[in-house]
């Protein structure tokens, strides 16, 4: 094997980094979690961002694939119709529909005509989105925001409802289980679009043209029998299995009376589901093969008259043979005519189930155009900041798998409360449809008012007239549909929009906090900015855990580092403190025990790190060692304090707070290897080993002096160099002096000497009494505690060189110290004073 050297040290380094890294993965094993193998297993290997690619399609593949929901509307948008106008006119209601279907009909040709000026204008994905943004602004757009994700959410409530009664018409035994059927299809389109089912190809196109087909060749042969007179006519009042037909009379309300008008209206709004999907052609217009805007256009007008031809079929067809809905849904009256029309015998039962099963198809094709039109939409509204920016990211298999959980659980749940009835779940359909529709015909109007291109006012015409009577239709179907549904999208648009209005507020005040800091970094102006850094890392007990943290603070190289614990009992701190210093580990890092008799944790904390901010004016980060443990069961064991700390600690200016993990199931001789290959590749990675990582630096702060002890202490004599920061008192007879009842400033000393600590001063000799709230185990220097001791004018720092532990200087004793004041990291401090422990209850002065 040839060692080839390379001459840049940078790429040398490179190659050793890699190396290794590829040593580690070879000998290390990382397991996957468990959420991870579940997915990998249900939804297959992850797909890479390289493999994300968008599909062009031709006309007539396009036809097939965005048309699905549009065309299948004809399956149930008859029978919605007869529903309310058979319960109400009676028989009349077959004459009634033909009228109706021709309104419908016009209204079908402004919204062609009107859509066909958007796909030619707005040529990227989005639809009436787009067009109300670029047009209206970004707060207009957020209402055909919601109207298309509510549109969305029922459309696949709707088409699966719709496919499954496809089903049971067909097998009449199901029937009691549409519900749970329809749960189960919702089911498997979110699992297949989670695995990466794309909308293209000719397996997507398949259905519409196979639905077309059979439907066609019904219509067809229906008119030919009608013309031979061979056409069957339905008995009123039928039952076919366990399903009725609904009342159907022969005396009704007159059409032209107020309750007349109002049910023709309903009827009417019923009618408008056969538009849905209308605009799906311009919500794929960027999918097209170039010129988009061209294709889109002509695929829009082939899917408008072909709809138009199954809805005329199917409603002639219906009142000829008097195909009445059922009160159950099932068997639907495209069923019905299918039957009427292909007639018995092999050859009539065979080409039945073949139209049902291109009806179930298509139904179950519409249905999944939602989980690629929602998520997108959604990604769309996300990036304009106005929904979670969590809807932007892709998942395992490249799509946008947060926008598919929320359509699915959405839709799911309207399936339950509808009872997968189509009947029920209509009325949310129109008023989501039709208000898209009247916001893309007042935007496109807007455009054309503002550009004036050559013909302009014929298609400001044609899009205003289709925005206006989008518009009455949304207002007709609010009022009719009021009751049995229509109030709840009512009361949930307005509630949306404000969401999505309080979710932009919050990211532009984000934004904005941004751009200032950002100036002021320009101008120099960015407020504080300490240079020193301390590190403080938690400890609740000594295990490996906490070794990985210094280890870890270490490589952060800080001006300090302090091992800090918050003492809950006094005699869990004091094990701390012995085995802290038995393992030599306050000679390198000093361990610092804060008092917390009230046992507000977080608090502790809070203070601890705020004091360091202010008091060493330092940036303070605080590592949180937390174990991790493979088992759920192991897992429920253990609190996420961390966690609640963290939180707590990014309010505090100043001061961050990461958390380190363990994980507790890294044996020993994974731990062997990673040595053994970190020592190998050291020098070229630079990686510090556990002692230099965690080993202070001697301090090079001014007013380092290394002295002798001075004053005496309350046990043996021990000499040891001062640590670095302390500034030794060089005093003369004057200012030693302090006779009792001296005044330091405001405050005196009482009657026992002992002074305020408030009111002493460097290179005084003092008194002070108070209680211990903070121990410090090891300094720089090596062996020395240190404590601060608090009274109720302020706080000072007692340093004891050349000692680990005394008895009684712990967090919550009360003492008294005399000594010479001098000065150790900008602060006033005792070094190695004398003291005296004093009962717990004693107050100022030693008295109780």
């Amino acid at each position: 094997m040839t060692d080839v050297q390379s001459a840049d040290p940078a790429e040398s380094s490179t190659r050793i980094e890699q190396a290794a890294a590829q040593g580690l993965a070879n000998t290390i094993s990382l397991p996957d979690r468990l959420g991870y193998r579940v997915k990998r297993v249900l939804l297959g290997p992850p797909l890479v961002t390289s493999q994300l690619h968008e599909e062009k399609l031709s006309k007539r593949v396009a036809l097939g694939v965005l048309s699905s929901d549009c065309i299948s509307s004809s399956a149930y948008g008859t029978e919605e119709m007869l529903i309310v106008l058979l319960a109400v006119f009676g028989l009349t209601g077959f004459h009634i529909l033909a009228p109706m279907t021709a309104v419908i009909l016009v209204i079908l040709t402004l919204m062609t005509l009107s859509y066909r000026e958007v796909v030619m204008v707005y040529t990227r994905a989005g639809g009436s989105y787009v067009v109300c943004r670029e047009n209206f602004g970004y707060k207009t757009a957020q209402i055909a925001a919601v109207a298309l994700l509510i549109d969305y959410i029922v459309t696949v409530a709707v088409q699966a409802a719709a496919g499954v009664a496809a089903i049971t018409s067909t097998v009449h035994s199901l029937v009691p289980y549409k519900l749970e059927m329809t749960l189960v299809v919702v089911a498997l389109l979110a699992f297949g679009n989670l695995r990466g089912i794309r909308e293209a190809g000719k397996a997507f196109a398949f259905p519409t043209y196979f639905f077309f087909g059979a439907t066609s060749i019904v219509i067809i042969t229906g008119i030919i029998r009608e013309v031979f007179g061979d056409l069957p006519k339905y008995e009123i009042g039928r039952v076919v299995g366990h399903s009725t037909q609904i009342q159907v009379h022969d005396k009704g309300y007159g059409i032209l009376s107020g309750l007349g008008i109002f049910y023709l209206l309903k009827a009417f709004a019923n009618g408008g589901s056969s538009l849905t999907g209308l605009e799906a052609i311009s919500d794929g217009v960027s999918a097209f093969k170039s010129p988009p805007g061209p294709n889109a256009r002509r695929t829009l007008g082939i899917m408008s008259s072909m709809l138009a031809f199954l809805v005329v079929g199917v409603g002639w067809l219906s009142m000829e043979t008097h195909s009445a809905p059922f009160q159950d849904g099932s068997p639907t009256v495209i069923s019905q005519v299918a039957k009427a029309a292909l007639g018995g015998g092999l050859i009539g039962h065979t080409g039945f189930i073949l139209v049902q099963i291109a009806t179930a198809l298509i139904l179950f094709t519409g249905a999944n155009t939602p989980f690629t039109g929602f998520p997108f939409l959604a990604n769309f509204v996300a990036e304009d900041s106005f929904l979670p920016r969590q809807l932007t990211r892709r998942g395992h298999r490249l799509a946008f798998s947060n926008g598919i959980f929320l359509l699915t659980l959405f839709s799911m749940a309207l399936l339950v409360i509808g009872r997968a009835k189509v009947d029920a779940l209509v009325p949310f359909y129109a008023l989501g449809v039709f208000t898209g529709f009247t916001l893309a015909g007042f935007g496109m109007a807007k455009y054309h008012t503002i550009h004036k291109q050559p013909g302009w006012k014929y298609k400001w015409w044609i899009n205003a007239s289709g925005g206006a009577l989008s518009l009455a239709i949304v207002l007709i179907t609010a009022v009719v549909k009021f009751t049995e549904g229509a109030w709840l999208v009512l009361v949930l648009a307005p509630l949306l929009w404000l969401l999505l209005m309080r979710l932009n507020q919050q990211y532009r005040d984000e934004a904005r906090s941004l751009d200032l800091i950002t100036a002021l970094g320009k101008a120099g102006r960015t407020g504080a900015n300490y240079p020193r850094h301390v590190v403080l890392v938690l400890v609740d007990r000594l295990d490996l855990a906490v070794i990985r943290a210094l280890r870890y603070a270490g490589s952060l190289r800080p001006t300090e580092l302090r091992a800090v614990h918050i003492s809950l009992d006094s005699d869990r701190a004091d094990d701390l403190q012995r085995d802290w210093i038995a393992r030599g580990l306050g000679d390198r890092v000093p361990l610092e025990i804060i008092e917390c008799p009230d046992r507000r944790l977080i608090r502790a904390v809070g203070e601890a790190a705020l004091g360091a901010v202010v008091g060493e004016s330092a940036e303070v980060t605080i590592l949180l060692p937390r174990r991790t443990f493979p088992r759920i069961s192991q897992r429920l064991l253990h609190d996420r304090t961390a966690d609640r700390i963290a939180n707590a600690m990014a309010k505090i200016p100043h001061v961050s707070a990461t958390i380190v993990p363990f994980d507790t199931t890294l044996d020993a001789q994974q731990e062997a290897e990673l040595q053994k290959l970190r020592k190998k590749s050291e020098k070229a990675m630079q990686m510090p080993t556990l002692e230099a990582a965690t080993a202070d630096k001697p301090t090079t702060e001014p007013g380092y002096e290394p002295t002798a002890p001075g004053e005496g202490t309350g046990g043996p004599s021990h000499r040891s160099a001062r640590p670095g920061g302390w500034k030794e008192p060089v005093a003369d007879a004057a200012e030693t002096a302090s006779p009792d009842g001296a005044e330091h400033g405001d405050y005196h000393a009482d009657e026992n000497g002992v002074m305020p600590i408030a009111g002493v001063k460097w290179k005084q000799r003092v008194t002070i009494e108070g209680r211990i709230k903070i121990v410090q185990v090891g300094t720089a220097a090596g062996k020395s505690l240190e404590a601060q001791v608090f009274d109720t004018t302020g706080g000072m720092r007692l340093l004891f060189f050349g000692r680990t532990r005394i008895p009684g200087i712990e967090p919550g004793s009360m003492v008294r110290v005399s000594g010479t004041v001098g000065e150790y990291k900008g602060h006033l401090a005792l070094a190695n004073p004398r003291y005296e422990l004093l009962p717990a209850e004693a107050g100022p002065g030693g008295k109780k």
